[in-house]
């Protein structure tokens, strides 16, 4: 099963690959924002295009990789616009920037309001900050992220959701709860926590030695895709259910059934309420398969089964 990367591992990683196997910062940084504009156009085929899509951007390496696909979102004839509140004077991110303006991709002076995103955004991309990152976070970016939080539109995560501790997850007080989550490289240990929708592994460039050495068990890509969907390397349970009150009871009997970390480690709201996903892209769309998650259990309707 694939290894979930600690910051010290992650960082390492990077390293090397920059080191010792020549990769360059700008190299990685057009493989990971293509492989995110890539996910987010399987995620969201038909419900986005023409719309209003936001990247937020952050001073470092992540909010490289959410300029370069802004970019690729504008090729796949998205409307993105991008909110970079803290420019770096490095030759690389002003490249990046040069990139999306001759686009005509909109740079923004301010984040909207949360209002004004909900009415006017149908998707965020949080690209602030990676597996750097160490809380807490700093003042000048708690307003986006709490901007974000409030607004309701569903978000997408470069790698790591913004105020994530990359080992140990969301902090306490609640931090953002991304509906698609894209890993690059290899998953972080935070991505345990993930409960969104979404969550694919992007990135298809690490050499085998140092794959073997940090013994990180990629998965096979299927053919020539460089994206691959969690279904695949996870363990995850298919069960086909013919009604709510069925799903309700196999939920039951799994949290009772497992072991006491995991019946601690699930939220009391969960105990009662399980979200209902139609439509939901796999590795291969179906507009007639619905599913339906709950951690690591996914539940397949074998008649046309709504929410009750």
């Amino acid at each position: 099963m694939v290894k979930f990367l600690g910051q010290k591992e992650a960082m390492n990683i990077d390293i090397e690959l920059f080191n010792e196997y020549k990769f360059s910062v700008d190299q990685l940084m057009e493989l990971a924002g293509l492989s995110c504009a890539v996910t987010i156009a399987k995620c969201y085929p038909s419900d986005l295009k023409g719309d209003n899509v936001l990247v937020i951007c952050g001073p470092g390496n992540n909010g490289g990789d959410g300029l370069v696909c802004a970019r690729h979102l504008k090729l796949f004839g998205y409307c993105p616009s991008i909110y970079y509140p803290k420019r770096t004077e490095k030759p690389i991110y002003q490249n990046l920037t040069t990139q999306c303006q001759a686009m005509s991709i909109p740079f923004l002076e301010d984040i909207p309001n949360a209002e004004a995103l909900s009415k006017n955004c149908s998707l965020i991309v949080d690209a602030l900050f990676g597996f750097s990152f160490r809380p807490p976070m700093r003042p000048e970016f708690v307003s986006v992220v709490d901007t974000i939080k409030k607004s309701g539109v569903p978000l997408c995560s470069v790698d790591i959701p913004s105020g994530w501790d990359v080992e140990d997850g969301p902090p306490e007080c609640g931090g953002l709860e991304p509906d698609l989550l894209i890993s690059l490289t290899a998953p972080k240990k935070c991505a345990e926590k993930f409960r969104g929708r979404f969550h694919y592994l992007g990135g298809r460039f690490v050499p085998p030695a140092l794959e073997k050495k940090y013994g990180l068990e990629l998965p096979k890509y299927p053919g020539a895709f460089h994206l691959l969907y969690d279904e695949k390397f996870f363990n995850y349970t298919r069960m086909s259910v013919k009604s709510f009150d069925q799903l309700l009871q196999l939920i039951r009997e799994e949290i009772e059934g497992t072991d006491t970390n995991f019946r601690q480690s699930i939220r009391p709201e969960e105990k009662l309420m399980v979200t209902l996903r139609w439509n939901a892209p796999f590795v291969e769309r179906s507009k007639n398969m619905g599913c339906i998650q709950y951690r690591r259990l996914r539940f397949f309707p074998t008649t046309d089964m709504t929410e009750q």
